[in-house]
């Protein structure tokens, strides 16, 4: 499939694949590149990352190490207003992070799940609750678009910048709502489109692509209502920088696949943000 002058959009499959890859790699340890250009992402660099996009100096340290990648857009766990007691499923938990913080809100009576579709990430998250005696913590395997998590399971759902990973953002937030109780809270960080400048209109899949599928606000949003959730509110927006997403090791490899130039890529600042977004699945 092509567009635009002839440049190649990746089926579903396709995206997931290069995703996997990526992310694979990360967990590995063979990239982790993220942030700002200029460095690569070890332990001090995704602490300065974390700490600009809203992560606490308490929240950096209370941890286990390796469990920050530096890979996120904003922190969801901050403003979901967790309660002791309730039951988190964080999409796409990477190395645990957020699902470590949100064990602390919830307390030794809650339970956090961690859904992650890269084999690696899960056995990585796995060893660091192992190593920081998260008993309340556990790893699943699997896409965020077939959550392997029961009907009616969950209090909250969060997730920080993978959504925008998906090809199927639709189904993924069909299937939040399937797992939250009647009640329950939705609340990510993620990354958005404002604006398609005109180099790209003519391919939008592939600009789409380039940013690691991020889509435009408005349609963002209404995917979420179409899902079935009631008060959909942008609770933050702020600019995110294109060096971030041009350096996420993902978005390189689906913009060296798709051919897009760095030339272009640097045209699309200020048309990309980071919102953090939250909801509720009301008794309709």
């Amino acid at each position: 499939m092509s567009g635009g002058k002839g440049v190649r959009v990746l089926d579903e499959e396709n995206v997931r694949r290069v995703v996997r890859k990526g992310y694979s790699e990360i967990a590995k340890g063979k990239s982790l590149c993220c942030g700002s250009s200029r460095v690569c992402c070890d332990e001090k660099t995704s602490v300065a990352v974390s700490r600009s996009i809203g992560y606490s100096e308490e929240e950096l340290a209370s941890v286990p190490e390796g469990a920050n990648l530096g890979l996120g857009c904003g922190n969801p766990v901050a403003l979901a207003s967790l309660r002791k007691g309730e039951c988190v499923v964080d999409l796409g938990s990477g190395a645990g992070f957020d699902c470590f913080l949100a064990a602390k809100r919830v307390g030794e009576e809650g339970r956090v799940v961690g859904v992650d579709m890269t084999p690696e990430m899960v056995d990585k998250a796995r060893a660091n609750a192992r190593k920081g005696k998260y008993w309340n913590v556990e790893f699943r395997l699997g896409e965020i678009e077939n959550l392997p998590v029961a009907d009616n399971f969950a209090d909250v759902v969060i997730s920080n910048c993978v959504i925008n990973l998906s090809p199927n953002k639709k189904r993924v937030f069909e299937e939040a709502f399937r797992v939250l109780k009647l009640g329950g809270r939705l609340m990510v960080s993620d990354i958005v489109l404002l604006k398609l400048p005109s180099a790209i209109r003519r391919s939008v899949k592939a600009y789409v692509g380039c940013v690691s599928g991020a889509m435009m606000k408005e349609d963002y949003l209404k995917t979420i209502l179409d899902a079935g959730f009631q008060d959909v509110k942008v609770v933050e927006e702020t600019r995110f920088p294109i060096e971030y997403m041009i350096n996420d090791p993902t978005a390189k490899a689906l913009i060296d696949d798709l051919k897009i130039s760095r030339k272009t890529l640097i045209s699309l600042d200020n048309a990309i943000a980071s919102i953090k977004v939250s909801a509720v699945k009301r008794v309709k």
